[in-house]
């Protein structure tokens, strides 16, 4: 699995859902989503994309189990965090009582996900540090 190519693809991916929205937002005139288009942008497109620019920059930080995790930490965090996000926005009464699971588990899986990202980056830098 190459991290950094799907890292990449994800981000650009999700950047576009991103702009797409704040562009239907924008046209529409219902803003009522602003928050979770900035949410998408960042945590999903930004994000996601710089994951991929260092696992390009550091390929022997992409191998293994850690950085497995983190992939899989980063992207079912999102997944979750995004729809919690438009329901809690739209206050939509039917998935109300999910609501507090949902972002609990989520908010906490994309905390973890930025935590294996740090532990990742500070692995590999500091073999940078050792050998140099």
């Amino acid at each position: 699995m190459n991290l950094s190519n799907i890292f990449l693809r994800l981000g650009a991916v999700i950047i576009l859902c991103g702009v797409s929205l704040g562009w239907w937002m924008g046209m529409s005139g219902h803003h009522e989503l602003g928050g979770l288009h900035v949410h998408v942008n960042l945590l999903g497109g930004v994000w996601m994309f710089l994951y991929g620019l260092f696992y390009r920059a550091e390929p022997a930080a992409g191998r293994g189990w850690l950085p497995t995790l983190h992939f899989w930490v980063a992207v079912i965090g999102f997944l979750i965090f995004m729809p919690s996000i438009a329901v809690l926005l739209l206050a939509y009464a039917p998935l109300m009582s999910l609501l507090g699971p949902a972002m609990g588990i989520s908010t906490s899986l994309v905390v973890l996900g930025m935590a294996l990202f740090a532990l990742i980056v500070f692995k590999a830098t500091a073999a940078k540090d050792a050998a140099a």
